[in-house]
């Protein structure tokens, strides 16, 4: 079999890094628009179109884009800030070659990231991706003025995005009565999500929806539900939704502060169901306790490597709905083709709806067992965990746990991090060899 060209610029999730660096420069942006025009445009000579959410670089990598599309010969449709799926689904709508997102998740403002849907509103496959990179190894030629690509707007992007949500809202149901704390991180949902959960009859309190640029995903969003779990106590709320810079991931609280993830989620999602599930999928990062569920009513439990566009493929690849991440990337492919942390939302509130309860009541039936996760923040990057001392501890860890627990510690492929999982059924063990692990490698790698 032959073995993928490896990438130079394109990660597991586009292109991400820290602005003004070379892998993250506006040259970067311009000659990434250029050549993904020249790769697209043989593909169909329809526009792209380029959304972004709202960390202040996005001006700047919007204006480069801009450029090198039109230099390319493709006309560009603009959206401004818009959660990334909304993008894809505008993308697909529109009839175009592309949608390009700006944006670096749930990454701090100062990075920033690019990445590309193809008109189907998939990420593109390994294969353009490839050609895209090899063109920007090729001079910048523009085309003849009369050839140039041109510019527009579109302005109703969001009310078309919101009435799609909605319409994925099971049975018709409404949410009157429901009164709901929406986290918009400030970032990209911050002037749709309200209006979709309020005009479906909740009644919306609505927090981290003052995007400035600067404060994006910080101490709000799905990536750090603190400031959700007090407003959802202080407002005396039925739950909070929390979604992260960009809308793909969702995170949601209970009205006694519990905070529920990507696995919580995916349970509800397929215990909710009224015909039965065949299979879900998971990443190595997903609860044994769901993968236990899962084995004991019958379905099939897939674990995928890291990303959401690993447990996509996998989806595809098996027939499959839905599928999850325990960082709140949930994906149903019945209703849109990428992570929507919005329509997500929807699926658990149309089970909610549906069987009266809370949502505490909803993940009943899922016992998890015992995890940790901590993340070590590195100086700098490094390319591989192969320091003897980091494999003997783990080769020792993973005896101690045995076959009732597991650990995984990697490197983070958008942040200089490393991560380490470890669960099991003893609690104390647990915590016992995570704060081991984590010592080490700070002793090891420094922090």
């Amino acid at each position: 079999m032959a073995t993928k060209a490896k990438k130079r610029y394109f990660g597991t999730d586009g292109i991400r890094g820290r602005v003004g660096s070379e892998g993250m420069s506006p040259e970067m942006a311009m000659k990434l628009g250029w050549a993904a025009g020249m790769v697209l445009k043989q593909v169909s000579n329809a526009p792209v179109i380029i959304g972004k959410d709202t960390r202040i670089s996005g001006y700047l990598f919007e204006s480069a884009l801009e450029a090198g599309f039109a230099a390319a010969g493709v006309d560009v449709r603009l959206l401004g800030p818009m959660p990334t799926p909304a993008i894809a689904y505008i993308a697909k709508t529109f009839g175009a070659v592309s949608g390009v997102v700006i944006s670096a998740s749930h990454n701090p403002y100062y990075d920033n990231g690019i990445k590309f849907f193809n008109g189907e509103g998939r990420k593109l496959n390994d294969e353009l991706e490839q050609a895209i990179e090899a063109m920007m190894d090729e001079p910048l030629i523009c085309v003849p003025s009369q050839l140039l690509g041109k510019v527009s707007r579109i302005n109703d992007a969001a009310g078309r995005y919101i009435e799609f949500c909605k319409s994925t809202m099971e049975h018709g149901y409404r949410l009157n009565g429901l009164k709901i704390v929406v986290d918009c991180a400030n970032g990209a949902t911050y002037q749709v999500a309200p209006h979709v959960f309020s005009e479906l009859g909740a009644e919306v309190i609505v927090i981290g929806n003052t995007p400035n640029g600067l404060n994006i995903n910080d101490g709000v969003g799905a990536t750090d539900p603190a400031a959700l779990q007090r407003s959802v106590l202080r407002e005396k709320a039925d739950l909070g939704i929390a979604l992260d810079g960009d809308g793909d991931r969702l995170i949601l609280v209970d009205h006694t502060g519990a905070v529920l993830d990507g696995d919580d989620i995916l349970f509800i999602i397929m215990s909710g169901q009224d015909v039965p599930v065949k299979g879900v999928v998971g990443t190595v990062m997903s609860n044994m306790g769901l993968e236990n569920y899962c084995r004991k009513q019958g379905i099939d439990f897939h674990r995928t490597p890291v990303g959401d566009r690993h447990v996509m493929e996998k989806l595809i690849s098996e027939g499959l709905n839905y599928g999850a991440e325990p960082s709140g990337h949930v994906l149903c492919l019945d209703k849109i083709p990428t992570g929507d942390g919005i329509v997500s939302a929807l699926q658990v509130l149309s089970v909610l709806v549906k069987r009266k309860v809370g949502l505490n009541a909803l993940k009943q039936g899922f016992i998890r067992y015992p995890q940790e996760l901590v993340n070590v923040r590195l100086a700098k990057k490094i390319k591989a965990l192969d320091d003897g001392r980091i494999v003997t501890a783990i080769a020792e860890a993973e005896a101690q746990l045995g076959k009732d627990g597991r650990l995984l510690i990697r490197l983070s492929g958008t942040e200089p991090l490393i991560r380490i999982m470890v669960e099991g059924r003893d609690a104390v063990q647990v915590r016992q060899i995570v704060t081991q692990l984590e010592s080490l490698v700070i002793e090891v790698y420094g922090g």
